[in-house]
């Protein structure tokens, strides 16, 4: 947990401050008890009035007084944690923010929810008590000792016999609930992913009429969280119980022993009942460590679970990135440093399992419209994530441009390239500003020509607000098409050099997709332009089309050149289209 005190440095006079005004608070109490002392053998027991008035303002004013500085501790506490609490938020979600699909993956999107949320929560109570009380309480606990011992040095060896019993039982409770609250945050992360999948999915689990078996599974999970908070909590509770248990015992000797010593003249009332309220201060003070020691056992998992992510380096990372612009000026067509080539690409999403996509080799030259198309799982997305560096190959290299993508810095590479994936996600906004995510600069004329293109102006038009209609959390308020046709506008609106459609007219159809790409055919003379589908009519009209089939390329041409050479291209035409259609 010490890494993260570097959250803490712009707060540096709040976590100074703050516990030197707890300090202030603890010893004016500590105090307290010697004064009611003072009191009562001075002032009560010798009938002096104006002493017991005297006394009594004194009190009066160093309770204010402690109030008071416990005031200013609490505000630079909140202050101070509140402060590192944001710090370590956003620190973390730009850390996440660089990951690559592959580390996202192996964190899971509840799970890294979970962290950044519940985990820095954690973290932040932690720092708010670790101001207002990790010295109090000590404090407390060792000034109480000291000023029982001075009252009556026999007496305080009876609490000094009992800290090696509470040591003992806070050690065992210690070692037990550790393993279980990072257990207990392992599963929090589980039920977290069953409560996304079924939020997510909810029109699909109501119309295959799951929602009984998906209540059944999210039971479960729930279930199984709860016997490990009960496990936990079993645990913990044991240590108020034990700590009062310990601690009682010794009052209860105190009092025995000290009845002894006011029989035989030895100590005064007013000691007595002094040494009581220091021994109720230490009790007090050891809840309140019992609870600390509960709390930063929690804190200690979640603080693990969140360096996890902060020490998880970036898979991509342009750092070494060098690449410089190049011109084109003055090549042939033929003679052109390809848009993108790929030399003897591999990859796959987990370094001991299957390849998805292997020894894939392929140039692709400026200007060019080039279908791609195969199987459900051929490799086709797998190629195309693989253009702007959504992940790295794991042999060969992937050029745009005629420079390794691993020596672009990312911003420069993405700059380039525009994406439209297969699962059309839109913003919460207005339809221009989900638009203008592709050129956040567009003017709105621009804008309405990337709707133009993308044929989203025709319902964009019958809508009250035109381009100011808003945008619902994910586009849940718009169609399918509507959604793929925005997406698509988003994607052009910054005239990229390349741009990517993965799948993204499967909702369209074949009227507005074949004007689609007869717009993009116009419009797009100077951009290259990847079409990924499982549709032949939607890639047959391309300048050459790449066929895929179990990761391997298996065929590159025209449709006509395909027709007669791929029989995984004349397979996949047979099943879409009828005899005739074949033929023509």
């Amino acid at each position: 947990m010490l890494k993260f005190a570097v959250f803490l440095k712009p707060y540096k006079k709040e976590t100074i401050l703050g516990p030197l005004f707890k300090l202030i608070e603890a010893i004016l109490e500590i105090l307290l008890p010697t004064m009611v002392a003072l009191m009562i053998n001075h002032g009560v027991g010798k009938g002096d009035t104006h002493y017991v008035w005297q006394m009594g303002l004194l009190m009066l004013l160093m309770t204010i007084l402690g109030f008071g500085s416990s005031l200013v501790c609490q505000f630079y506490a909140a202050r101070a944690s509140q402060g590192f609490g944001t710090t370590l938020r956003n620190t973390m979600f730009k850390h996440i923010s660089s990951f690559s699909y592959a580390d996202l993956d192996k964190f899971g999107t509840p799970s890294l929810i979970n962290r950044i949320t519940n985990d820095v929560n954690q973290l932040q109570t932690a720092v708010a008590m670790l101001i207002r009380l990790v010295i109090r309480a000590p404090f407390i606990c060792i000034g109480a000792i000291i000023m029982s011992m001075i009252l009556d040095f026999r007496l305080a060896l009876v609490l000094l016999a009992a800290t090696p019993i509470l040591a003992l039982i806070l050690y065992v409770v210690i070692t037990k609930a550790s393993p279980l609250y990072r257990l207990y945050q392992k599963k929090l992360d589980k039920i977290a992913l069953v409560l996304s999948e079924n939020l997510t999915g909810v029109r699909v689990i109501r119309a295959f009429a799951k929602r009984g078996a998906e209540r059944v599974k999210f039971n479960a999970a729930s279930d199984d969280l709860t016997q490990t908070a009960i496990r936990v909590g079993r645990i913990s509770a044991l240590l108020s119980p034990a700590t009062l248990l310990v601690v009682n015992g010794a009052i209860i000797a105190i009092l025995w022993i000290g009845g002894i010593h006011i029989q035989y003249g030895s100590l005064t009332q007013g000691e007595i009942i002094a040494f009581i309220n220091y021994i109720t201060q230490i009790l007090l003070a050891l809840i309140v460590v019992t609870n600390l020691i509960i709390l930063f056992t929690k804190a200690a998992t979640s603080a693990a679970r969140i360096q996890e992510v902060l020490d998880t380096q970036a898979s991509i990372s342009d750092t070494a990135a060098t690449s410089t612009p190049i011109d084109r000026e003055g090549t042939s067509e033929h003679g052109a440093v390809p848009a993108i080539s790929f030399d003897h690409v591999s990859f796959g999403y987990n370094t001991t399992g299957q390849l998805a996509i292997s020894d894939v080799v392929v140039n692709i030259y400026p200007g060019e419209t080039v279908g791609i198309i195969g199987g459900t799982g051929s490799g086709k997305s797998t190629f195309v994530n693989l253009i702007p560096r959504f992940y790295d190959a794991v042999e060969g290299r992937v050029q745009v441009d005629g420079i390794d993508v691993r020596q672009y810095k990312l911003e420069q590479l993405r700059q380039k390239i525009g994406i439209v994936p297969q699962k059309a996600l839109l913003f919460t906004g207005t339809i221009a500003d989900n638009i203008r995510w592709g050129h956040e600069h567009a003017t709105d004329e621009e804008v309405a020509q990337a709707a133009a293109i993308a044929q989203a102006d025709e319902f964009i038009s019958n809508l009250p607000e035109k381009f100011d209609a808003p945008i619902t959390r994910g586009g849940l308020n718009l169609s399918g098409g509507q959604k793929q046709r925005l997406t698509i506008a988003r994607a052009i609106v910054g005239n990229p050099q390349i741009l990517i459609l993965d799948d993204s007219s499967s909702a369209l159809d074949f009227g507005t997709d074949a004007a689609l790409r007869k717009s993009l055919r116009e419009n797009s003379t100077s951009m290259t332009v990847l079409l990924v589908s499982q549709r032949v009519s939607s890639v047959q009209h391309a300048d050459k089309i790449i066929v895929f089939d179990e990761g391997r390329i298996v065929g590159i041409g025209t449709h006509e050149q395909l027709m007669s050479s791929s029989d995984v291209y004349q397979e996949i035409n047979h099943s879409q289209l009828s005899t005739q259609e074949v033929d023509q």
